[in-house]
């Protein structure tokens, strides 16, 4: 398996759903930066499960108990690993499987390529109870950029068809995004959270789930970071936004938008601001052009996949009889994911920058 990512700043993640524990380890921090960990587990305590009943029941701590790395609040420039220890695990849950392989997970695949060696038990380490440490890593990466001056909230643009209203791409204000990424199931309207927990609601009680959308913003970030062709800012960020499970689509700007206007609607046209600073007045390109940032916020968003674990009955496969079958999942899963996954957006985004902007 490659569970390492990044080239400046390194994450190595290790563990499985239903391990005695998961954990990471962060290479190439710098050393002497200070780390409120109260800040750490506000973000930890956003993705934690069992908060409502958009969120399986599952109750977990998610507290990283960090071994080494840190020294007096600071980090120390040596590698810093965390462990968060799995304490809900009903392993017993997942005894028909990979016999009978879940549609939409990645038990068939891995039962391609690791044979029945591979840890099956909630997903193992393809499950999204992973995150839990790449919401630890990206919270150490906030901090250090935040006393940059760079700041990154998201919201949950939509869920099913339930929407919020958008980022005004070109006026982001810090204000804005520290509101969002304090909260969980973040929204930019009120009104647009209890429609989308309506949606969430209906397809609970129908033993279903459903997907979304999520928005997420970076401001002040410094003008020509990114490394073109293959180092490019979209290059790096999807890299690991596709490393989240369940994320299917990642676009910046307006994304697929583009290919319905003309180019003299979609290219961005410049002006000089009160500042003397070179701005465009709309951000179509999301903040990056050539795969370079250009100062304009970077605006990206995600498309999340309904949660594959339902109540429903689905046709499968059991793999020792090598004949057609049907399987129910059972255990404690989530109606939508997406609330949950809103901090590992931000965390996402807080570890690629760190590789760009080092």
């Amino acid at each position: 398996m490659s569970s390492i990512w990044g080239e400046k700043v390194k994450i190595s993640v290790f563990g499985g759903s239903h391990t005695e524990a998961i954990g990471v380890t962060i290479d190439g921090l710098p050393s002497g930066e200070k780390i409120n960990m109260e800040e750490v587990l506000k973000d930890m305590a956003r993705r934690a499960p069992g908060q409502d009943k958009t969120a399986t029941p599952r109750l977990e701590k998610d507290f990283p108990n960090v071994i080494c790395g840190l020294k007096d609040g600071f980090t120390t420039g040596a590698p810093l690993t965390a462990i968060i220890v799995n304490t809900n695990k009903k392993s017993h849950d997942y005894g028909e499987i990979p016999e009978l392989v879940r549609p939409g997970h990645a038990d068939l695949t891995a039962l391609y390529k690791y044979g029945r060696f591979s840890d099956f038990r909630g997903g193992g380490h393809f499950s999204g109870r992973l995150t839990a440490t790449l919401v630890f890593a990206g919270a150490v990466c906030k901090q250090i950029l935040k006393r940059k001056g760079i700041v990154i909230g998201a919201h949950a643009l939509s869920i099913g068809k339930a929407k919020d209203e958008g980022f005004d791409s070109v006026n982001i204000s810090k204000e804005l995004l520290e509101r969002l990424n304090g909260e969980y199931f973040s929204v930019i309207s009120s009104e647009a959270k209890e429609k989308m927990y309506g949606e969430i609601e209906k397809y609970r009680l129908e033993a279903d789930s459903i997907g979304g959308v999520i928005e997420c913003a970076v401001i002040n970030v410094p003008k020509g970071i990114g490394e073109p062709m293959f180092g490019s800012v979209e290059s790096v960020f999807s890299s690991i936004l596709f490393s989240i499970p369940a994320v299917k689509g990642v676009e910046f700007g307006r994304g697929f938008g583009v290919s319905e206007i003309a180019g003299s609607e979609n290219n961005d046209p410049y002006r000089i601001n009160e500042n003397g600073e070179t701005v465009t007045e709309t951000n179509n390109a999301g903040g990056i052009l050539g795969g370079i940032t250009n100062g304009m916020p970077i605006v990206f968003r995600i498309a999340v996949k309904p949660t594959p674990s339902i109540g429903k009955e689905q046709k499968t496969v059991n793999t020792n009889k090598n004949e057609n079958a049907y399987f129910t999942v059972h255990g404690r899963h989530d109606p939508c994911i997406v609330p949950r996954a809103i901090p590992v957006a931000e965390a996402a985004a807080a570890i690629a920058l760190m590789n760009l902007i080092k």
